[in-house]
């Protein structure tokens, strides 16, 4: 029974109420791939927009080098667990071919790109987690049956692998009204992308020709025949006029008019850095991170690092630490969680983190220890208690005379 009452009608070859050549009928068959513009726009042809490319690898690489530990919640707060086996599989390697960089990089490129990834959860036969392994999106279909959702990966030897819910960590892009498919951001946004392909191809076709836009040849009344050869001619001469750094020589009787609109008055550069800023909001980054710097500052740059943190990367951080402690962690075993160290963030700027390690041991907020171990230094002893500056005292516990009541700098013969 369709869980909506009824199925949904899907243009079929088989319905004579329906033309083959009809272009809805072949995006059911195929899937749409063509923008307005006339551009085939895929997760590989979208790369080739430096826009996409670069938010792409910057947020799934930003993603896969922080640091992702394993915690046991205790009655003092938490500890990390190193010695928790599902700590190896994503602090250090999945699986013994994959790194955890690696594999973080990899789902997350598939989210942004295709809208969807999937890791398969292996396990012993006491449900103990001993390896991740990423699916491929393109062979994964996910149905509900009988309430319950369920993945069917084709692994390439004709029979589909059936996995259940708890198996597979999924992280979508954007979950659709059926709450079983996802959306990609390069499928429901083709034009904007298309458009982006057409800005670049044109603009590629315009400095080949050496800077001359397209144009129509006239002059004397000439033959089909005569007019092919001579559009020939001119175009060869223009090539090696380019080539050479000289102005072409045009036949006497005939010249060049433009066809079409020349980029400058169609504002071409102004309409591609327009498509940066609207791949920027696409992905939910400040146009900063894609290298557009023409109104960045250093104090507004300061303040979109402070934006990415909290409105771009967060939401991605929850929803794959939400995903790894539903699916990795069974329910006995609640105890213990992943989460990200997002402190990791600050790994390249010492001073900043010099200046936070500082404030946290003189304030007592982490020991000595706790923060050798940041940065992976061995521990020392005495390291391990809290300590607090020794000149900070009660302001009811000092003297008239602005030292501490008693203390060795007050007068003996008072």
């Amino acid at each position: 029974m369709w869980p909506f009452g009824k199925r949904e009608k899907r243009a079929s070859p088989e319905d004579p109420s329906y033309s083959i050549g009809d272009p809805e009928v072949l995006d059911v068959i195929f899937g749409r791939q063509e923008s307005e513009s006339g551009e085939q726009v895929t997760s590989q042809t979208a790369l080739k927009v430096p826009a996409i490319w670069g938010a792409t690898n910057f947020l799934a690489g930003t993603i896969a080098s922080l640091p992702l530990h394993v915690y046991r919640r205790t009655d003092e707060g938490r500890e990390i667990r190193r010695q928790h086996p599902a700590y190896r599989l994503l602090h250090d390697a999945p699986n013994e071919e994959w790194s955890s960089y690696r594999w973080r990089k990899y789902c997350m490129l598939r989210t942004l790109l295709q809208g969807r990834s999937y890791t398969f959860i292996e396990r012993n036969a006491g449900r103990r987690p001993m390896g991740l392994w990423p699916l491929k999106p393109s062979g994964v279909t996910v149905e509900s049956k009988a309430g319950r959702t369920q993945y069917s990966y084709e692994n390439g030897d004709g029979k589909p692998d059936t996995y259940t819910a708890d198996e597979i960590i999924d992280i979508p892009f954007l979950v659709d009204e059926d709450q079983l498919s996802s959306i990609s951001p390069i499928e429901r946004l083709r034009d904007v992308i298309g458009l982006s392909l057409a800005l670049q191809r044109y603009a590629a076709r315009h400095f080949a020709n050496g800077g001359v836009p397209p144009s129509v040849l006239e002059g004397p009344a000439m033959s089909p025949g005569a007019a092919n050869r001579a559009s020939n001619d001119i175009k060869a001469a223009i090539g090696r006029a380019v080539k050479e750094g000289r102005p072409p020589a045009i036949p006497e009787g005939y010249s060049l008019k433009p066809l079409g609109v020349d980029p400058e008055k169609s504002q071409m550069e102004a309409s591609r850095r327009f498509q940066l800023e609207e791949i920027a909001r696409v992905y939910g980054l400040p146009p900063v991170f894609l290298q557009d710097l023409e109104r960045a500052t250093y104090s507004n740059t300061e303040q979109q690092d402070l934006h990415l943190v909290k409105h771009t990367l967060t939401q991605w951080l929850r929803a794959w630490e939400s995903e790894i402690n539903l699916k990795v962690f069974p329910e006995r075993n609640r105890s213990h969680f992943a989460e990200f160290d997002v402190d990791g963030l600050l790994r390249g700027d010492f001073k900043t983190r010099m200046d936070g390690y500082a404030l946290a041991i003189q304030n007592s907020i982490k020991t000595p220890n706790e923060v050798r171990q940041k940065e992976n230094d061995p521990p020392m002893e005495g390291g391990d208690r809290l300590v607090i500056q020794q000149n900070m005292s009660q302001l009811d516990l000092l003297g008239s005379d602005g030292q501490p009541a008693g203390g060795s700098d007050a007068d003996p013969s008072a």
